[in-house]
């Protein structure tokens, strides 16, 4: 068999050599030709899966290593009888970690506590669900929108989109969905962030889409909302430098990519693809997973718990780093910024997620250990 893989998937190749000829090629080099011969291709987001790409080859499976779909033309696999599969949950811890020191960063640098205000989390899935978890951890109280899951288990607890308008702080995590009665794309428009609370922020680290780009420029320029967060953006990668001017932090796209995530994805596309040609194949666990930033964090007592939550985040993954690093395109020409943006995703450095590093001393500050646990660390 041939199978391509795109390059950022971290041990993928070395799985499926035994089972084939296997090249691992970076994102800009998987095209229609370097398809040709290939029975099962793995891309992540920044490759369009369409006919463009895959008329004339032989390909028989397609695989994203990624939760989002809307860069796959999922009807056009299905009239061509190409399977397909993706990666639901695998970077949801990354992204709740992404969340947690989003909200600790911004509290520092606004000088507020979270305990006893109020996140709103639209979006209940395999993301959403742990930026719940994160929320309540960090003494929040937290509501829930999902109109799909709130129709399917008739659950209380999802409420709808107006009554998250007055939490301090909403978190976005939906799939881009272009319509239909649960329609994602400009889901906040200049209406909707007009309804949020006066000074509440704003964080989308979903699609760039769901958020309109002119109506949050809006909101912020107007001091209507008191900040956002964006790990993504219409029109990446050619993004609005303006909108980048005016957010509190701003990222490139990069909230789900822990190099555990991409283990994770990897993973289930090495198993997606043994069920798909029925491979006696068996995923092995890596002993020589890169070491995390900090292996152990030490506290002494007597740290106030919002200040130890956010020393120990830090240490772990300090959001900062990743918010001056695309600032850095504000100086740069507008021809030169798309490739800067893509730039800094394709050569992101190593994140491990916060359960590879150790806590000890945790228990001697009231309610550290359990919300040091909650947020995924050995604590």
């Amino acid at each position: 068999m041939n199978f391509v893989v795109d390059s950022k998937n971290p041990f993928l190749a070395d799985a499926l050599r035994p089972y084939g000829d296997t090249r691992e090629l970076a994102t800009p080099l998987i095209s229609q030709e370097t398809l040709r011969h290939a029975d099962a291709v793995v891309v992540r987001s920044e490759t369009r899966v369409n006919a463009a790409l895959l008329d004339g080859t032989a390909v028989r499976f397609i695989g994203t290593a990624t939760i989002g779909t809307d860069h796959v033309d999922l009807e056009y696999l299905r009239e061509r009888g190409i399977g397909f599969a993706s990666a639901p949950g695998s970077n949801a811890d990354s992204v709740a970690e992404y969340v947690a020191a989003a909200l600790l960063e911004a509290a520092a640098r606004r000088r507020t506590q979270l305990a006893g205000t109020t996140l709103g989390v639209v979006g209940v899935g395999n993301v959403g669900s742990r930026v719940v978890r994160v929320g309540r951890a960090l003494g929040m109280h937290v509501l829930q929108n999902d109109p799909p899951r709130a129709r399917a288990t008739g659950d209380p607890v999802f409420v709808s989109l107006d009554a998250l308008m007055q939490a301090d702080v909403i978190s976005v995590h939906v799939p881009l969905t272009p319509a239909g009665p649960d329609r994602t794309r400009h889901l906040f428009d200049r209406d909707r962030l007009s309804r949020m609370k006066p000074g509440a922020m704003l964080i989308n680290s979903s699609r760039g889409a769901v958020v309109e780009t002119q109506a949050l420029l809006h909101a912020l320029s107007q001091r209507h909302l008191g900040g956002a967060i964006l790990d993504v953006w219409e029109g990446e990668p050619d993004i609005s430098t303006s909108l980048l001017a005016q957010v509190l932090i701003g990222t490139p796209h990069i909230a789900g990519y822990s190099f555990d995530g991409k283990v994770n994805a990897a993973r289930m596309m090495f198993e997606a693809i043994a069920r798909h040609f029925a491979l006696p194949a068996r995923w092995i666990s890596r002993e020589d997973m890169p070491a995390p930033h900090t292996g152990c964090i030490t506290f002494t007592g007597g740290e106030e718990l919002q200040s130890a939550l956010l020393q120990a985040v830090r240490q772990c993954y300090d959001i900062s780093t990743d918010d001056v690093r695309l600032r850095t395109l504000l100086a740069l020409p507008p021809a030169a910024r798309p490739g800067e943006f893509r730039l800094q995703r394709s050569t992101y450095p190593v994140r491990r997620e916060f359960r590879a590093t150790r806590i000890e001393g945790a228990a001697s500050t009231a309610g550290l250990h359990e919300a040091l646990a909650s947020l995924g660390f050995l604590a």
